[in-house]
């Protein structure tokens, strides 16, 4: 009106940025706003996509983009041609993020067998097969014979014997069970023994031996296994007597010394010094 005047519109200030009034951007997570009458107004960007199979957005952008396709989880450039995973000789072009599948024309009927290199389905002849009717790949058994196994394929029924399982055991522990297709394994016997193969020497369930060495004792377990077990000798003293055959040395008989053994409070001269006199205590 006359006499009047219009206030200057005024910036906005965003995270530190300032905005001129109507002024228009992109915040991350893709909200859109504008600077009006020094407020900032932000909603979410809303995408118009004009194609059937737009290509994500790219890094950056918030809108999916129709330059090529997505189809089948898999990116297609423009113009690309392609052929889809479960598709019969059916043939796609990628054309501004639209897919377009063509597929051949096919006369009705059906075939004898199914053709993988056949462009057209077919629906397989069924199977008459002993007053019975059986699908395309139905498999079945004979009546009264388990161990046959029969198939339908495109009218003709094909049998063959029930595969069995191969066998970890050898032929004498083999069993063929009454009714049954495929022999099983029989559970070996029960060991009688330990059978060592250095010496050939065969120990009887609970047998207890040493090896070679005396401090190693070995045991024949009820399953056929060893099981040995070293022993710890725990009593030490300065010159002990080591006897043939025993695992530990003997502090309680007597002492030996420079290589010679001596009885408890037996004294003799020392090897070093002949004015020297020793004597063997046992504690």
């Amino acid at each position: 009106a006359p006499g009047t005047s219009t206030p200057p519109s005024r910036r906005c200030w965003h995270r530190g940025i300032p905005r001129e009034p109507g002024a228009h951007w992109t915040e991350p997570g893709c909200q859109s706003c504008t600077c009006q009458g020094g407020r900032v107004l932000c909603d979410t960007v809303s995408c118009s996509v004009p194609c059937s199979h737009p290509l994500p957005a790219p890094a950056g952008g918030c809108c999916p983009t129709c330059t090529g396709c997505l189809h089948e989880g898999v990116a297609r450039a423009e113009g690309d041609v392609f052929s889809p995973s479960n598709g019969n000789c059916t043939v796609c072009v990628c054309l501004a993020g639209n897919v377009s599948c063509l597929s051949p024309e096919c006369p009705p009927g059906s075939c004898p067998s199914p053709s993988p290199a056949d462009c057209c389905s077919c629906n397989p002849e069924k199977c008459n097969f002993r007053g019975r009717t059986y699908a395309h790949g139905a498999r079945f058994s004979l009546d009264g014979d388990d161990c046959t196994t029969c198939v339908c394929q495109g009218g003709e029924v094909e049998c063959s014997f029930t595969p069995c399982p191969m066998l970890d055991c050898p032929q004498h522990q083999r069993h063929l069970g009454p009714g049954q297709c495929c022999s099983t394994c029989r559970d070996p016997p029960a060991p009688a023994g330990c059978f060592l193969d250095d010496n050939g020497v065969e120990f009887p369930v609970g047998q207890i031996w040493s090896p070679g060495d005396p401090c190693e004792l070995c045991i024949c377990q009820a399953d056929g296994s060893v099981s040995c077990q070293r022993t710890d000798c725990v009593e030490t003293c300065p010159y002990p007597i080591r006897i043939p055959g025993q695992c530990c040395p003997d502090c309680s008989a007597g002492c030996t010394y420079m290589g010679s053994t001596f009885s408890n409070n037996e004294t003799f001269p020392s090897a070093l010094d002949p004015c020297l006199s020793c004597i063997c205590l046992v504690r």
